[in-house]
């Protein structure tokens, strides 16, 4: 049993193949020799293929592409804000400038009516009223055209950058979408491979009793590999040894089909 199960199974897994192309031996008398091993060949094909969709499946999941999809599309993400927050930031530049500007225009109105009322005033008391008033909107105005200097150099300053930010937009956009279409290329191939595996599956299960695949099932989702194989004392899925009597015992339990529970992991043990 020990020397189907290395040179079948594993030579199947290294192939990448299933079990299913393994054929029947004959005795010499056209009597198949092996036929109680359908069960148990059936059952490690089907083992195999689960375990192959399992690591295709956590592949699709953490796939390297996938890793690197995030990061680049983590880096657009940055750029698009930080082109955001320029644009934002020269948008509010300009509204400030403008508002100054206009308010500006509105003290110089004001200053100029000051100086026609002054022509016409002859009391002191008012004459410096007025030349206060005036004092204050044009230092009111100086301090307007200050802050709009500011906000012009500071608005040119963003402009040159931004024009820098964009200047790599169309790498970061190209490397983000290389990054795409790399993981959907390996998506759509383990999908393919995915497919093909449930076919497989789906041949197998039809070939197993309604009792031995909930079995199968129950093991598989408490153990993860439901099914192992008696190689020499060791059981495949726990790696222990068995005793002898162990031994004896799987032996007898398996006669007949040639599988039973591990003692020690409880997985069915193919004898």
């Amino acid at each position: 049993m020990g020397e189907w199960w290395a040179g079948g199974v594993r030579g199947g897994a290294a192939g990448g193949g299933t079990l299913a192309a393994m054929t029947d031996q004959d005795d010499g008398t056209g009597a198949r020799v092996d036929e109680e091993r359908t069960v148990p060949r059936t059952l490690l094909a089907l083992q195999q293929v689960d375990t192959l969709a399992d690591q295709l499946t956590h592949r699709r999941s953490h796939s390297a592409l996938r890793d690197d999809l995030v990061a680049k599309t983590q880096v657009l993400e940055r750029w698009e804000r930080q082109r955001l927050a320029l644009r934002t930031s020269i948008d509010g530049l300009g509204e400030a400038i403008a508002a100054a500007e206009e308010h500006s225009a509105e003290l110089l109105a004001h200053r100029i009516r000051l100086d026609g009322q002054m022509k016409s005033v002859i009391v002191l008391r008012e004459a410096e009223a007025l030349q206060h008033e005036i004092a204050t909107i044009n230092a009111e105005r100086d301090e307007l055209d200050n802050k709009e200097l500011e906000a012009l150099e500071q608005q040119s300053s963003h402009e040159d950058e931004l024009a820098s930010h964009l200047g790599v937009e169309e790498d970061i956009r190209s490397a983000a979408r290389q990054a795409d279409e790399a993981l959907a290329v390996e998506v759509a191939d383990i999908d393919r491979e995915l497919a093909s595996l449930a076919e497989q599956r789906a041949e197998h299960r039809a070939e197993l009793s309604a009792d031995l695949l909930a079995t199968y099932d129950r093991k598989r989702a408490a153990l993860g590999v439901a099914v192992a194989a008696l190689v020499g004392k060791q059981c495949q899925g726990c790696h222990l040894e068995l005793s002898a009597a162990e031994i004896d015992t799987v032996k007898a339990d398996a006669a007949e089909t040639g599988v039973t529970d591990c003692p020690e992991c409880g997985r069915l043990l193919i004898v």
